[in-house]
């Protein structure tokens, strides 16, 4: 009564195999890396040089290059520099916890522990409005 289906549905899978994929383990790279760059930003306009220089290995080694450094200030006040990088920082330790990066993890608590310590400071006379 009904003839047969003689082309493939659309909605058949296609295979996969001729398309280019990545890993888990590659993607959890490309995000580490990306989370560490951005970290990296933040800690050049803070001016925080060895702190950048740690950061640096880490993205060099999950890119494969060094990264591009942060060259120009933006004014943006202090607490929320050091705000954002606490953020990029935690955001990069939840992925390299996730990937068992030890190394990258470590840094990152390390900067979480300094952007909440520096936070914490008292500001200096001259940022809180001293005349």
């Amino acid at each position: 009564m009904y003839e047969p289906i003689r082309t493939k549905s659309v909605h058949t899978p296609v295979d996969h195999d001729d398309f280019p994929g990545r890993s888990r383990e590659e993607e959890l790279d490309i995000q580490l890396a990306g989370h560490l760059a951005a970290l990296l930003a933040v800690t050049d306009e803070l001016g925080l040089g060895a702190a950048g220089d740690r950061i640096a290995t880490q993205v060099a080694r999950l890119r494969g290059a060094p990264p591009a450094r942060h060259a120009g200030r933006t004014g943006a006040p202090g607490a929320a520099l050091h705000r954002r990088a606490h953020a990029l920082a935690g955001r990069a330790l939840v992925v390299a916890a996730s990937r068992a990066d030890t190394a990258a993890a470590i840094l990152a608590a390390e900067r979480m522990d300094a952007h909440t310590a520096a936070l914490a400071a008292p500001a200096p006379a001259s940022l809180a409005g001293a005349r």
